[in-house]
């Protein structure tokens, strides 16, 4: 059942607008191990409702490739892959879990040059 947050919050994993084109005109073509789900319709436009919070960078790189029309066989969830890759995950910019690479502080900084002097 749709709630208010589903109808008006456009970041609530799909609009009214999205429910309503998946419920008439999409099929169902997969999921992916994070809950999102791919839908397609007879003119091959492609969408997925995403599981929690709308993030682009939730879409795995086998279902970005197949919703860009790269390629049209829908990815497989059990594919093996090479042991050198490495899993998916979100963009966490922002997070207590990004990025931080380590700085050097100022006092260890040695300059490379000679300052010009008059």
């Amino acid at each position: 059942m749709i709630n208010l947050k589903q109808i008006f919050v456009w970041w609530h994993r799909q609009t009214f607008g999205t429910f309503l084109k998946t419920l008439f005109f999409g099929k169902f073509v997969g999921q992916d191990k994070f809950g999102n789900k791919y839908y397609r319709n007879k003119k091959d436009e492609r969408w997925v409702v995403y599981s929690g919070n709308v993030d682009a960078s939730k879409i795995t790189n086998d279902w970005f490739l197949w919703m860009h029309h790269t390629v049209d066989k829908t990815p497989d969830n059990d594919e093996k892959k090479y042991t050198w890759q490495k899993a998916h995950s979100e963009n966490m910019t922002g997070t207590s879990k990004s990025y931080k690479p380590n700085t050097i502080s100022k006092n260890d900084q040695k300059k490379k040059y000679e300052t010009w002097k008059n």
